[in-house]
């Protein structure tokens, strides 16, 4: 069973704007398939972007409160409210940080076949929503989180969020 290696901070195809899928075929279906093996395989997981896999398509795949979707050229069209919560990364692994995002969001995007569609959420699957397009768009959890700090889940330590943002916003200027 084929899995992808999840990039890490520091990556720069984590900092890279993805393309949009204009194929959809066997081989759209192939990196779906092995993005949600990748996923169900990856301990504490809820999604993941293509490009965190080093794929520059606008792909994302989640498994997260029950529900499960495929989202390929995924765009939020709007925003209600706010929820100012801890998020973490898959390439961000063992640490999180608070980050201000609308509590709604409305959502389209086409599936594997392109066919179009919408969806709405609220709470933590529209913060996943949120989080997963910025990363298509080459926006970490990072560049949001208002605390000036990444806290270590295991124990407690501070991470300076400014060491970070150096490291990773090296080439994001060339994208």
């Amino acid at each position: 069973m084929k899995t992808y290696k999840i990039l890490h901070f520091g990556e720069l195809e984590l900092r890279k704007k993805t393309k949009n899928v204009t194929e959809f075929d066997k081989r759209l279906f192939g990196i779906i398939d092995t993005l949600k093996i990748t996923l169900q395989s990856t301990k504490n997981s809820a999604a993941l972007a293509a490009n965190q896999v080093g794929i520059l398509k606008s792909i994302v795949v989640i498994d997260y409160e029950d529900e499960e979707f495929e989202l390929v050229n995924p765009r939020i069209v709007s925003t209600y409210g706010e929820q100012y919560e801890y998020e973490g990364c898959l390439s961000f692994p063992g640490f999180s940080g608070k980050v201000k995002r609308a509590y709604t969001v409305k959502i389209e995007y086409q599936d594997r076949n392109g066919v179009k569609k919408e969806v709405e959420r609220s709470g933590p699957m529209a913060l996943c929503f949120q989080h997963e397009i910025d990363h298509l768009n080459g926006i970490l959890f990072i560049d949001r989180v208002e605390e000036g700090f990444l806290t270590n889940d295991e124990d407690d330590s501070k991470l300076n969020i400014d060491n970070l943002l150096l490291l990773t916003k090296v080439g994001r200027e060339e994208t």
